[in-house]
């Protein structure tokens, strides 16, 4: 059973298969090349194989995985992604509501884990098809675990967004919230699928597994895992892909040996950032069927860059369409029989409060400098629906600076303005209905 390493980079094809080489004794690993083309028709060229995927797998799930998108396009329809109740009572009702799952449902609970800013919340939105996670391009923007639900035909996929893994040693020096460092191991628990997620632009941190996320999967070493090199896009030279995706899985995916001829690395490459030799301090973050791990195995793993038991390896773009939905398309042939959690309407279990709160501080993140977006904190004061369906919300923010006030309300009250039409835009797109959102900014006393 071979191995196939499945391409977007065309350009790059040359180079890819003269220093792709699996170990002697396996059967010969396939360069496969991919258009970006949603759908998921196949074609040669020069024998080589044209899919819309990339990403390392079998040649037996690549076939099912075909198989599975030709049926659904023949027999089923586009339904729009379900919106978010604007108030808490339908939220609620909608979440305990009996699920409508057909007779033959598939199931499939997903936790995507990974350092602080590695995509996490984009990717869940674009399979979801939705914005309903707040992003930005500064670290915590999620501050507690959320779940988002994909149902489509007779296969529910559940999402678990999480916060960027951390230590308690950093929790406590900037006095965050203690959700950060329990919510991913929590979700983990629960999880039939982890995906780890990199952010392969990051020079430093793309030739190591962050230390947490290595020692959240060597806890949990039953649930599979699948590896997703993200921000592909900002990667100029290609073929280094190949080099991480070694490096990061200790050249083994499913089980396969991969061996890639070596290259001459520059200087950075060799130096790696410290690694913090620490678990967490709270037992509740712990799995109860798995034992906290030792002081050995701690040192075990700071020798390792690498985890040896990924199922396959996704090279992507989180913001391309067409690189999610081959994820999205994976994650649906993986389910597994049995009961759906949720009814079919269902998208996020975020109350509508709690999403309004997530985009404000999304704005603020984008718009503020610095450690002044993490110093101020939201009140929603008002929030009530008008005769003519509209939104109408009224938000306090408090800062505890003067100039974080000034810097916050902007030239003329310019800056705050901003923050107010942009939220409200996202908010309208998530209750699909028309948001009035006003705010006012206070000193905390």
């Amino acid at each position: 059973m071979a191995l196939r390493v499945c391409r977007r980079f065309i350009r790059d094809s040359a180079v890819l298969s003269r220093r792709l080489v699996v170990s002697p004794r396996q059967e010969p690993a396939q360069l496969l090349l991919a258009t970006g083309n949603s759908s998921c028709s196949c074609g040669r060229i020069n024998s080589l194989t044209f899919i819309p995927a990339c990403f390392i797998t079998t040649d037996a799930f690549v076939s099912s995985l075909l198989k599975g998108n030709t049926a659904e396009a023949d027999n089923s329809c586009f339904r729009l992604p379900s919106s978010v109740p604007s108030n808490s009572g339908e939220q609620m009702s909608l979440l305990t509501k009996h699920p409508d799952q057909p007779e033959d449902s598939k199931v499939l609970k997903v936790a995507i884990i990974g350092a602080p800013n590695a995509g996490k919340s984009t990717l869940s939105n674009q399979i979801l098809g939705r914005k309903v996670f707040a992003v930005s391009k500064k670290v915590h923007t999620t501050r507690k675990r959320a779940l988002g639900v994909l149902t489509e035909g007779d296969t529910q996929i559940i999402l678990l967004d999480t916060p960027g893994l951390t230590t308690p040693s950093k929790v406590k020096r900037h006095q965050l919230e203690k959700s950060l460092l329990l919510d991913p191991w929590r979700s983990v628990t629960e999880a039939d699928l982890m995906v780890v997620m990199v952010d392969v632009s990051d020079r430093w941190m793309s030739r190591q597994l962050d230390f947490e996320v290595l020692k959240c999967l060597a806890r949990h070493p039953n649930i599979p895992a699948i590896l997703v090199l993200n921000k592909v896009d900002q990667v100029k030279m290609k073929d280094k892909l190949l080099d991480v995706t070694a490096e990061l899985t200790c050249g083994v995916v499913n089980g396969r040996k991969l061996r890639i001829r070596p290259v001459i690395k520059p200087p950075w490459a060799e130096k790696t950032p410290e690694r913090d030799l620490e678990e967490p301090q709270d037992q509740d973050a712990a799995d109860g069927d798995e034992s906290v791990l030792t002081k050995e195995q701690l040192r075990t793993l700071m020798s390792q860059k690498g985890w040896s038991h990924f199922k396959d390896v996704f090279m992507l773009s989180s913001l391309d369409r067409a690189d999610v939905e081959t994820l999205k398309d994976y994650l649906m042939i993986t389910a597994k029989s049995g009961a759906w959690q949720y009814h079919s309407e269902v998208l996020t279990d975020q109350r509508p409060e709690e999403m309004c709160i997530n985009m404000i501080r999304e704005k603020l993140l984008e718009h503020l400098p610095q450690e002044v977006p993490y110093a101020i904190t939201q009140f929603i004061d008002f929030w009530d629906m008008d005769e003519n369906g509209e939104l109408n919300i009224m938000v306090k923010i408090y800062t505890k600076k003067e100039t974080h006030m000034r810097m916050l309300i902007g030239t003329s009250g310019q800056m705050i303005a901003r923050v107010a039409q942009e939220t409200s835009e996202q908010l309208t797109s998530i209750f699909l209905r028309q948001v009035k959102l006003k705010l006012s900014v206070k000193m905390k006393k």
